[in-house]
């Protein structure tokens, strides 16, 4: 069997805070194979995005720091290279499409310039054949009239065409593996579907894997070839996609399936929130961080971290209980 194209162990990240010291990361494990499309899902302050910064050492130090792990990446562990070593795979071999990018683009650049300069920084490519080759990247990202837009300056696009140009950056290089953090956050409805479907169909054909970080799961159903669940900083469950949309085996999974409303079931069947607020990562518990709000949590799951133990075939969860799908019904 081959190894994964990106293999993450223990990854542990933690920042200094006013309020204490922030383990936002705890203990991470998970592998990612070549053009598999990979989703991390979670409520916000899970730790999704963090981890995505931890995997490209993007984390500001200080306050954050990467304190233990691995990222091998390619048989390469990338927490132990130097920073020239990072910043040849940065825009290379790992490619990285942030959250809002007008914040992501650079104002005094234009569109072409900005798509162009990791061809001209990791291929050594000319400029003029970086700019021809942005523009083909705009025309492949659907951005009309692209031998034109590739002069325009970032606000000169819509949302939606800003997030079309860094998808076609984080594809001219042709990486092997693009981090997504979530990518559609400020846009309406319909262009997040656009941008989605781009974004996978791009990656599919130029063989790249995907790692999407959301926290909408009609997304990781529609995209995802298999999910990693976090809570608290936390893994608590991942199986194939198809698996955990059929048997969430973690209460925090199947809360997650409760909270949000069905297009293939009844429709007057009732949401259920998931009662309580999220942990405090300056003082999380002793045992499961999710006890606190956990219907069926005992006092072994206060005192006590589950491990991560396999519950089927790639199927792991983190939980004491024999919490069956039916459980939040």
């Amino acid at each position: 069997m081959a190894e994964p194209l990106l293999q993450v162990r223990d990854l542990t990240t933690r920042f200094r805070t006013d309020g204490g010291i922030v383990t936002a990361v705890d203990s991470v494990s998970f592998d990612v194979a070549a053009g598999e499309t990979v989703a991390i899902v979670g409520e916000s302050g899970s730790g999704k995005s963090v981890t995505a910064l931890s995997i490209l050492r993007l984390i500001p130090n200080p306050p954050g720091k990467i304190e233990r792990g691995e990222v091998i990446f390619d048989g390469v562990d990338l927490l132990k290279l130097d920073d020239v070593g990072i910043r040849a795979i940065r825009g290379d071999k790992i490619a990285m499409i942030f959250q809002e990018p007008m914040s992501s683009l650079n104002p005094a650049l234009t569109i072409g310039k900005q798509i162009g300069e990791p061809i001209n920084l990791h291929r050594k490519a000319p400029w003029t054949v970086a700019i021809d080759k942005a523009k083909e990247l705009l025309g492949r990202v659907r951005i009309p009239d692209a031998a034109a837009r590739v002069g325009a300056w970032p606000h000169q696009f819509s949302g939606g065409m800003r997030q079309r140009a860094m998808i076609a950056m984080a594809l001219a290089c042709q990486p092997k593996l693009i981090v997504a953090d979530e990518p559609t956050t400020a846009l309406d409805v319909t262009v997040q579907a656009q941008i989605l479907d781009l974004l996978k169909s791009q990656a599919r054909e130029a063989g790249s894997a995907l790692i999407l970080i959301t926290h909408d799961l009609g997304v990781v159903a529609r995209y995802a070839d298999r999910v990693v669940v976090m809570y608290g900083g936390r893994i608590v469950e991942t199986a194939p996609a198809r698996i955990l949309y059929k048997f969430p085996r973690h209460p925090y999974t199947q809360g997650l399936m409760a909270s949000i409303p069905r297009l293939d079931g009844d429709t007057r069947q009732r949401l259920v929130p998931i009662e309580g607020q999220p942990p405090n990562l300056a003082q999380l518990p002793l045992g499961c961080a999710f006890a606190a709000r956990c219907r069926m949590a005992t006092q072994r799951c206060h005192d006590e971290r589950p491990p991560l133990e396999a519950v089927g075939e790639n199927h792991l969860k983190a939980c004491f209980l024999d919490a069956r799908a039916d459980a939040h019904a």
